[in-house]
């Protein structure tokens, strides 16, 4: 006979996957540790006789919690202060990232370009890219047809892959892009921020109103080099270090004594995208 304590255990063994899979369909980890907490209410409060696959019965959980989560974070993130960027989250704390796919898909960039897709259309990319699930199960899940999944996640894959590189670099070069980008900025080295940023580079600032912050994208490579050239100007920059985030490299440092994660996009081996947090708020999982 199966106790409460036996009930937990079995939970527990799937808690790092859950985690994962909330973080991606919201973006913030805070929110996925709620769902995955009211997953378990649910999960306690179900005879075991019912649940014939526990795997297939938490993801269907999580998943449909986290629509309801993100549907109502989308209003409340239309009236942020300053562009809203996601939580970065330390690697170790995203679950499994043993595939390709589960990386990609917890990859900064990816998880801030996921905020232009509709939530089903996040929810169908996420379970098919990320958990190789068939289309059927997801169409269980969403309750819809898999037709109706297919084209969400063709039209989910044709958004973000614009904003993806095809070819992105392994970790020890992205961490060398990432030091070369703080070195040029640091120094002030125009020409070396130039060659390191591609023409159409933006650059986002995430204080969430809490912290002096850009209150809008700053797009193109000129402006994006003023911004830089402006700050350290201004504001003297403190120590910095490589940490590992969202699966990759990310630079935690301070500028004007302010604690922030910085991470980068990246295409055609030049840096196209800066996401630099700033809200303290954001930072409690990445070990700054």
């Amino acid at each position: 006979m199966e106790t409460p304590e036996t009930a937990t255990e079995q939970f527990e063994t799937y808690r790092p996957l859950l985690l994962g899979l909330a973080y991606r369909l919201l973006g913030s980890m805070w929110d996925a540790e709620d769902v995955v907490q009211d997953a378990y209410l649910r999960w306690a409060g179900t005879h075991r006789t019912d649940i014939r696959e526990p795997r297939a019965f938490l993801i269907t959980v999580v998943s449909r919690l986290a629509l309801d989560q993100l549907r109502s974070a989308r209003v409340t993130r239309e009236a942020y202060t300053g562009p809203w960027l996601p939580e970065p989250v330390a690697t170790g704390a995203l679950g499994p990232l043993d595939t390709a796919e589960l990386r990609d898909t917890v990859a900064y960039a990816t998880v801030h370009l996921m905020e232009r897709l509709s939530p089903p259309e996040r929810a169908v990319f996420v379970l098919r890219e990320a958990f190789d699930l068939p289309y059927d199960e997801i169409a269980r899940i969403l309750d819809t047809t898999p037709a109706n999944c297919r084209q969400m996640h063709h039209r989910a894959g044709r958004h973000l892959a614009a904003g993806r590189d095809r070819f992105p670099l392994v970790e020890d070069d992205h961490a060398e892009l990432l030091t070369r980008f703080l070195e040029a900025a640091r120094s002030g080295d125009l020409a070396a921020l130039t060659d390191v940023l591609t023409e159409d580079v933006v650059a986002w600032n995430d204080g969430g109103g809490k912290v002096r912050a850009a209150l809008r994208p700053i797009e193109g490579r000129e402006r994006v080099i003023a911004f830089i050239a402006g700050l350290i100007a201004r504001y003297p920059f403190g120590p910095s270090r490589i940490v590992g985030a969202n699966g990759g490299p990310a630079l935690a440092l301070t500028v004007d004594g302010v604690e922030q994660i910085v991470t980068i996009a990246v295409r055609d081996g030049r840096v196209d995208g800066i996401y630099a947090v700033l809200n303290p708020d954001k930072l409690g999982h990445v070990g700054v």
